[in-house]
This record gives structure tokens, sequence and C-alpha cells, in this order.
């Protein structure tokens, strides 16, 4: 039995996602769900789509994910069901399969067709899941609708590169539990661009000239008391090979995270500039 993932923005209040997995359960009755997380901030499909890319690989091939976050059928808002990296997604078509899919193509996109059989106003419930069961019991994207080759592309989650400037303009597009934040700003481009020259990273009026390549770097080889150097602010590439920027040890109760204590919020501009004259105080540690 092929596992199904459920991503929305419902919260943990509210019956939404105990109907969603009631409803799974009706159908396939030894199904696998797992919860990757009801907490998306409402409606921010940049958020959901790196939260997405970021956990569908750690799932097996075949696995269905359900995202819904924005999912209300509308003209501009349809409802797709596609196939990428031998994963299946049922999804609203707003914007956020332009990030999953920047890298990897999708091997078949359909516009789901069956909401003339269903008029819902929780497409999740009652679209969405019998979709994901139908492709779980072996059933072809192809009968659920009609076959399509384009998608809606978000281009807010891709960085302007001003190379006669050597500025990479980017942008934050997500704040995690720590209050770390994420930017648009990948390692790849960061290196196509830099090609190892010394920088400058600027976020907020706040710089910084370092990369570390792990958040304990901040802490000097010589440090009696590490806990000094809890809330100093550093830069880094984390896992999913974004620039981040974050406070050490930060605790959003206590320290602070870099969101609260640097004043970033979503969408606030995050810059790297290039310097070409090379000069010992900007370096960054490979």
């Amino acid at each position: 039995m092929s596992i199904i993932t459920l991503t929305t923005d419902f919260g943990l209040k509210d019956h939404f996602t105990g109907a969603v997995k009631g409803a799974i359960y009706t159908e396939l009755p030894d199904a696998k769900i797992v919860d990757i997380t009801h907490l998306v901030s409402p409606f921010n499909i940049t958020e959901t789509a790196y939260i997405i890319k970021n956990s569908y690989k750690s799932f097996p091939k075949g696995t269905i994910h359900i995202i819904g976050v924005d999912s209300e059928l509308s003209k501009d808002n349809k409802h797709i069901a596609l196939e990428l990296d031998d994963h299946y997604f049922i999804c609203p078509d707003n914007g956020l399969i332009s990030m999953i899919a920047s890298e990897i193509n999708p091997s078949k996109i359909v516009e789901i067709n069956i909401h003339d059989r269903i008029e819902s106003s929780f497409p999740v419930l009652d679209v969405f899941v019998k979709v994901a069961c139908f492709i779980a019991r072996g059933g072809s994207l192809g009968v659920i609708g009609k076959e399509i080759d384009t998608y809606k592309k978000m281009v807010e989650i891709q960085p302007k590169v001003n190379q006669a400037q050597n500025i990479i303009s980017g942008g934050v597009i997500y704040i995690d539990n720590y209050g770390n934040v994420i930017s648009n700003i990948s390692k790849k481009v960061f290196n196509e661009i830099g090609k190892g020259r010394d920088f400058v990273i600027t976020a907020r009026g706040y710089t910084f000239t370092k990369i570390l390549n792990k958040y304990n770097e901040i802490v000097t080889i010589d440090a009696e008391d590490t806990r000094q150097f809890d809330g100093t602010k550093l830069a880094l590439f984390n896992t999913a090979g974004l620039l981040e920027i974050a406070i050490y040890r930060s605790n959003l109760k206590t320290v602070g995270g870099a969101s609260s204590l640097l004043g970033l919020d979503y969408r606030d501009t995050i810059t790297v500039e290039f310097i070409n004259k090379s000069t010992p105080e900007f370096t960054t540690l490979n």
C-alpha cells in the first residue's frame, strides 16, 4: 500500500485534518498516512513549496503527496495531479510546483476533472482524497483528468542576478521553528556568480562576510564557555543548499531568532555583492 502524506495550513485546532484522514481510511483501511505539517502559514505558497521540496525525497518512490494550501477551486486556481521523480503530487496549480520542479520536470501532469461530479467547498477532503486513493489502488493519472504540459510559474521564488554589478538579489522564503531565515539564494547560484570572490551579504542593514559550514563553527577553538556565543548572528548554506541567516543556539522564548532579532520577515530582501578586490576581511569558509 502506498504512503499518503499530508501538507496543509489547517492547523491543529479544527476538525479538517482529522476529517481528511478519516476519509482516506474509509476508502483505504490499511493506508499509511504521514503528516508532513499542518502548520504552514495560511495561504503561504512559497513556504509550502519549500517544505515539500525538502521532504518528499525522504519518502519511498510511489508515495502520494496531498498538498492542501490555497486549494479552493477557481478559474485561476485549478487542481492538478502529477508524477514527478517517481512521486505523485495532488495540489492546486498555484505556483508551488514550479519550486518543486525547479530541477526535475514532471513526467506527466493532468488537470483534475472530477469536479463536475463533486460540488465541494472542502476540495482536499472531497476531491484530493478520492484522487489519492484512486492512485494508491493503481489507477492511472489519465483517468483523473486531461493531460496538460504546463503549470503555473512562481516568479518570486527565483533570485535576481545582476552580473554587471556583481549582485545577487534574493528574498526570504521561509522562517523555521528556530526563527532562522531561509532565502531563495542557492549555493549553486552563489558559486556560479561569485567564482570564488570575496563578498558581502546584506540583510536589513546587517552584513556578513563569511559563510559557515555548520552552526557551531561560530565557536572559537579556545573558547572556555561556548554559551558566550549564544545569540551570535551567522550565515550558512543549509541542508537544502540555500543561504540562511541564523542565530547560534537561538531560542524564540529566550534569546530570540534571526527573524525577530534582525527584523527579517517573509519576502524581505537579502543581497550578495561580490568584491573584485580581494582583501583579508572578505573570506568564505569552504
